[in-house]
């Protein structure tokens, strides 16, 4: 029955609105406007209310709160449905009040700090339980996995050839031009063998080769292993005594410590492969004389910087991204963002570590 407005004695001059039957969200609309038709004072009749909801009590409170109406004739339910109204009416701040930039920026660095912190924290604990399960291999060689391992190395080499070998070559094409163009100006253009050669071997080479590998394996890692464990296959190993880190993670850091060297000699030769092609169209040099320039003026000990920083950088990508993937909780979001810490974490700890390896070699002479 729709609510039904009552005019009051005229002497008391209240206007009584006199609500029966139902007031839901179905009549909340047609009942506001009735009541909002009235004047002040007003009494509200709630005796013939038969059911009311939510909304309905909303519109007679908020009517008792902004106008100063009165509820007369409420049922016992319906006074606990107004009273809880009434308590839910509490002021929310949807957005956090605007902080000063200075402050703004201060407290998201801070955030930044602290979680990186935690990550390093981490990373570290993750490397320790790397490292127990190693010497536990080394202890009961038969719980290695030789099948993961190959396999791994199908996803971090094989499959790799490709986009590296077309990358190293377009890069070995970049140097060769930039150098010949800035080398001109001095009648230099010959020492562009030497800035090929030499920064092929020491830097580029292993350096874009962890960048590229930490892109695609790496990522490959955080996701597998972030997929595994939301569909609880990695508590199921766990279940059944199996351990996670030496089915799933030690295969995968073999792998790349192993195909990080292989890869970054294959791209060490495919970019000078690309510049050597560059200074023969360019500038006239033909490849013998090209050849026997770089054995003249790249000593041999560029090359075992370079292998050097290979594995290095190889157990860092997959350290990483290993240690995100196992990070992964809650649902498939988490996959993506922690593929992408798996990345960025990646290559920003390998250019620190080249950095490193930088000082180190410059400090003990092989410069």
């Amino acid at each position: 029955m729709p609510a039904q407005s009552t005019p009051a004695d005229s002497e008391q001059e209240t206007q009584a609105y006199r609500c029966v039957g139902s007031i839901t969200i179905a009549r909340a609309a047609s009942t506001q406007r009735e009541i909002d038709a009235l004047p002040d004072p007003l009494t509200l009749d709630l005796s013939g209310v038969e059911k009311m909801d939510t909304v309905g009590a909303w519109v007679i409170y908020r009517t008792v709160r902004d106008r100063g109406a009165k509820v007369v004739g409420a049922s016992q339910t319906v006074q606990g449905l107004l009273n809880q109204v009434a308590e839910a009416d509490t002021p929310t701040q949807v957005r956090p009040e605007e902080q000063p930039g200075f402050l703004r920026v201060l407290s998201e660095l801070g955030e930044w700090v602290s979680e990186a912190g935690t990550t390093l924290v981490g990373l570290v604990g993750f490397l320790g339980s790397v490292l127990i399960s190693f010497a536990n291999i080394v202890r009961w060689p038969k719980r290695f996995r030789l099948n993961a391992v190959i396999q791994r190395f199908d996803l971090v080499g094989v499959r790799a050839l490709g986009i590296i070998g077309l990358m190293s070559f377009l890069i070995g094409i970049v140097i060769g031009q930039q150098g010949a163009v800035q080398l001109r100006q001095f009648g230099a253009e010959v020492y562009t063998i030497n800035l090929v050669g030499r920064i092929t071997l020491r830097e580029l080479g292993p350096l874009m080769t962890a960048i590229m590998v930490a892109g695609r394996s790496g990522s490959a890692f955080a996701a597998q292993i972030g997929t595994m464990k939301l569909t609880e296959e990695v508590d199921a190993m766990r279940t059944i005594g199996v351990s996670p880190i030496e089915a799933l993670v030690v295969p995968r850091m073999i792998a790349a410590v192993i195909m990080m060297p292989l890869l970054s000699f294959y791209s060490m030769i495919i970019t000078l492969l690309g510049g050597g092609i560059y200074v023969w169209i360019d500038l006239g040099i033909p490849p013998l004389t090209y050849i026997e320039r770089l054995q003249e003026v790249v000593p041999i000990r560029d090359l075992w910087v370079g292998m050097v920083k290979a594995p290095v950088f190889g157990f860092i990508i997959a350290l990483t991204g290993c240690f995100q993937g196992m990070l992964v909780e809650g649902d498939s979001e988490q996959v993506g963002i922690r593929t992408t810490a798996a990345v960025v974490q990646a290559i920003f700890l390998v250019i620190v570590i080249d950095a490193v390896f930088a000082v180190f070699f410059s400090q003990v002479g092989w410069i």
